[in-house]
């Protein structure tokens, strides 16, 4: 089983989201706050993307071997390194660090960028960046941390704001888009797939079919289903009904909505339909998900 970051770092973090309850942006990523003295890390392979942001007003020397190669170098204030999933990667630092770590699950980052950004990424995601400065995304990451310092509501709404906010300037700036000769065939782009989803949004409270989708692609329904699913990953039915889910789990946020009122505005038939439904993609009902 893969390890995580934190638990071959060498002091346990100041601050984490990983007690985080009730916030789905918890789930979308993990945000750690370290300060250690100089130390190390072995090399190790995970299977989550690594953002590593640096606080530390002094420049320190820092080696960072990655796949095989071994960079020393002097750490910045607000350099930033990207580490993708699945990159061999260790760490020696000779100075006190002040950083903060962000940590990405590749298929909820791709999930994000298609449903939010109608972005499809590569199968890389980021960009390998072993060291740039970009204040403006470490300020970001700042408030990120700022937000866990109290555990009240106030705290749990900013996280939940800042943690969009710091994936969508992460994505746009370092983000890779698959190619368009990748995505199998010229025939289905970055277009059409802004088209679909724009489509899916403003029709979510109705029934919508492969046909529905496939029209407003331009492409025929047979080619449509097969195009959509070997780039997005999903059939285009499997794709409308988790987009509708993830919108219901947004509605019910608001605990004086009913849960009739959201099946019917997410495109359900009924509540029993929405239970039915949320129950096999997400494994409780809508009330026990609610009341949990």
């Amino acid at each position: 089983m893969p390890r995580r970051y934190a638990d071959i770092y060498p002091s346990l973090p100041l601050l984490s989201s990983d007690e985080m309850e009730h916030v789905s942006a918890a789930s979308l990523m993990s945000v750690r706050y370290f300060q250690a003295e100089p130390d190390s890390m072995p090399e190790e392979v995970f299977s989550e993307h690594h953002v590593l942001l640096n606080l530390c007003d002094t420049p320190h020397r820092v080696q960072n071997r990655r796949d095989g190669t071994m960079r020393d170098f002097d750490f910045h204030k607000h350099e930033i390194v990207v580490t993708p999933a699945g990159v061999r990667s260790g760490w020696r630092w000779f100075g006190k660090s002040d950083v903060i770590v962000v940590t990405l699950a590749p298929d909820r980052v791709e999930a994000f960028a298609q449903r939010e950004l109608g972005m499809v990424l590569d199968r890389q995601q980021l960009v390998d960046l072993p060291q740039f400065s970009d204040p403006d995304l470490c300020s970001a990451g700042v408030m990120l941390r700022d937000a866990l310092e109290n555990d009240d509501l106030t705290s749990a709404v900013m996280f939940e704001a800042m943690s969009r906010v710091f994936l969508v300037k992460l994505l746009k700036r370092y983000g890779q888009q698959r190619p368009e000769d990748l995505a199998l065939s010229a025939s289905f782009t970055s277009d059409h797939f802004h088209r679909v989803l724009g489509f899916i949004r403003s029709n979510l409270d109705r029934t919508i079919t492969l046909d529905d989708l496939a029209r407003e692609a331009g492409i025929s329904p047979s080619h449509f289903g097969r195009l959509f699913k070997d780039t997005v990953g999903d059939t285009p039915m499997q794709y409308v009904l988790a987009y509708r889910i993830e919108q219901a789990i947004e509605m019910m946020k608001d605990n004086k909505r009913q849960l009739g009122d959201i099946a019917l505005a997410c495109g359900f038939a009924d509540q029993a339909h929405f239970s039915r439904s949320f129950k096999q993609v997400i494994g409780q009902t809508p009330r026990q998900f609610r009341s949990g």
